[in-house]
């Protein structure tokens, strides 16, 4: 029983990470210019009018939720939303969507 939760609680803390990715407004922004390619961070500074730290916050979280992937190329970095984390992504929804609608509530008072 402990090896499951223990599971469990590592596969919702993963999905926890791709929703919270998905849950601010500035990082929707991001993800929207970055369906268009790959875009290097001072772009997205100059687009969004935030602060680097504040950009580097946002890009981490992306980064880890698996969402977006960056590489470096020499000082800068350039960011593009990564096919893999995307469908991860889908997968989790679905996941929580179809256990959610499927469940019965019969023991409801």
């Amino acid at each position: 029983m402990f090896l499951y939760n223990n599971l469990m609680d590592k596969k919702l803390k993963l999905s926890a990470r791709v929703f919270k990715a998905l849950c601010d407004a500035n990082r929707l922004s991001i993800l929207n210019m970055l369906c268009n390619g790959e875009k290097c961070a001072c772009h997205l500074l100059d687009a969004l009018r935030i602060g680097q730290s504040t950009l580097s916050h946002h890009m981490k979280i992306l980064c880890d939720s698996g969402i977006v992937a960056g590489r470096k190329d020499g000082k800068w970095m350039y960011y593009s939303i990564s096919k893999e984390g995307v469908a991860n992504a889908k997968n989790l929804l679905e996941q929580f969507t179809e256990t959610f609608s499927s469940v019965k509530d019969k023991d409801c008072c």
